[in-house]
């Protein structure tokens, strides 16, 4: 099968399409005939030895896959051959052929292509596990989502205000706001231009947000706690601001505030299949009735993966950017 590999190179490391035999469903796995891929950041932090890849799993690129089975493994029930799905992966998703466990496989509505498939699992995932899971947002809540114009941005507008939201997001550009706006958020700042801190409070009369979703970090963090409520809950999610901060503690617990983090990729199938389960239950029906939407970017081929991680490091791209086999 064709995929691609990291070619070890002083600086960012290259990619290159190779010819690698075709992988083998163990007990629970499924095998996929890869129609397109998600890229993601993590992808990139990988290339540069920064996110290595969980025991066990594939050292190949990429994080989500659509396409159709084209192998059971032992114990795996309620799948068929040729079945049309998408799936999280802890990795090898650059590839024609991918592994996936079959609790993080789900399938793909009728009314989703290819592309729109494979751009749901690793942010749908992402937002429902911190958003519901960590973030427990209920209808009237009112959430702050940093980076409105990437795939888990697009995602998260949509879902949280299905779910009764106001939703209020940071993005790059005027143009990159209004599509937030279209997409349904309350409200967009723009982070060159305006200062959040300022926005958020004004918009809310003071008070505060009750979630913020962050994927910046750095000194980020001490704005946020800002703009939170009262019992209000941080979670962070990446920290492409910096891994470091300095915040005082006193506003924190005067306003009794949750800081919570996490990443997904090393958490184990159960809690992925609680996901799974949920966002199949409650999710689905959305994405099958048009109600939510994959944003799509850009589609590349997977011989161009170079091109499409230029595509993500420019920040210019507003959703998801897509790898077709």
């Amino acid at each position: 099968m064709r995929a691609i590999e990291i070619i070890a190179q002083s600086g960012t490391n290259r990619l290159q399409i190779t010819e690698l035999e075709q992988p083998v469903p163990g007990a629970g796995q499924l095998l996929i005939r890869v129609a397109a891929a998600g890229v993601n950041r993590p992808d990139w932090m990988q290339r540069q030895g920064l996110y290595p890849a969980p025991d066990g799993a594939s050292p190949l690129l990429g994080l989500e896959v659509s396409g159709t089975v084209a192998a059971i493994g032992p114990g795996v029930g309620g799948f068929s051959i040729g079945d049309r799905v998408c799936a999280l992966l802890t990795g090898g998703g650059y590839a024609e052929y991918a592994l996936a466990s079959a609790v993080c496989t789900l399938p793909v509505p009728d009314t989703l292509n290819w592309q729109q498939a494979a751009a749901i699992p690793e942010t749908f995932f992402t937002v429902w596990s911190n958003l519901w899971l960590r973030g427990h947002l209920q209808t009237g809540d009112s959430v702050l989502i940093h980076g409105g114009g990437s795939g888990i941005g697009t995602t998260a507008i949509q879902l949280a205000k299905a779910f009764g939201a106001r939703v209020f997001v940071t993005a790059g550009s005027d143009s990159k706001c209004q599509r937030c706006l279209t997409l349904g958020a309350d409200a967009a700042i723009n982070y060159h231009q305006q200062d959040f801190v300022v926005l958020i409070n004004d918009l809310t009369q003071g008070r505060g947000v009750d979630l913020i979703l962050d994927m910046i970090g750095g000194d980020y963090l001490p704005r946020n706690l800002q703009v939170l409520a009262c019992e209000g809950r941080l979670l962070q999610i990446g920290i492409q601001g910096g891994n470091q901060a300095s915040i005082k503690l006193w506003p924190l617990m005067a306003k009794r505030l949750t800081i919570s983090g996490s990443t997904l990729r090393n958490r184990e199938d159960s809690f992925k299949a609680l996901i799974a389960g949920q966002l199949h239950q409650q999710v689905w029906p959305l994405l099958a009735n048009g109600q939510i939407q994959p944003v799509i970017d850009s589609v590349f081929p997977l011989a161009d993966a170079e091109r499409a991680h230029q595509r993500l490091l420019s920040g210019e791209h507003f959703g998801k950017i897509i790898l077709e086999t």
